[in-house]
């Protein structure tokens, strides 16, 4: 089993950044398709991007495209989430998944398709 720990998480202004980050515990990294999922109250958990094992293919919700940026250091075990240009409707608790099943290439946004999960980590921005 892959332990998930994020981090980064906090209160911004609007047009602000945050970077998250993800350390990954167990397992072998490289070999784990990641994604950043987020949920807002009342709302249903969506994936907010997925990078695959290499880092070479990377999945964006459309209303995050051109500001927010997946990236991973398999040598440090961890993925991270850039996020530039906030705007108050990202605010969200923001999750890291793992997604075990080697067979699986590429990305997935599927939630059902992760096999691990973080503990979240909140992210509020102020209009």
């Amino acid at each position: 089993q892959v332990q998930l720990v994020e981090s980064g998480g906090g209160l911004v202004q609007a047009g602000g950044s945050l970077r998250l980050s993800c350390a990954a515990f167990g397992g072998t990294f490289s070999k784990l398709i990641m994604g950043w999922f987020r949920q807002a109250p009342g709302k249903e958990r969506k994936c907010v991007a997925s990078i695959s094992r290499s880092g070479g293919n990377t999945y964006y919700t459309d209303s995050v495209k051109g500001r927010f940026t997946i990236s991973r250091d398999n040598a440090k075990n961890t993925v991270y989430l850039q996020m530039n240009s906030l705007k108050p409707e990202d605010t969200a608790i923001y999750y890291c998944a793992a997604d075990l099943d080697w067979y699986r290439v590429g990305v997935t946004v599927n939630s059902g398709d992760y096999d691990s999960w973080g503990q979240g980590t909140q992210v509020s921005v102020s209009s």
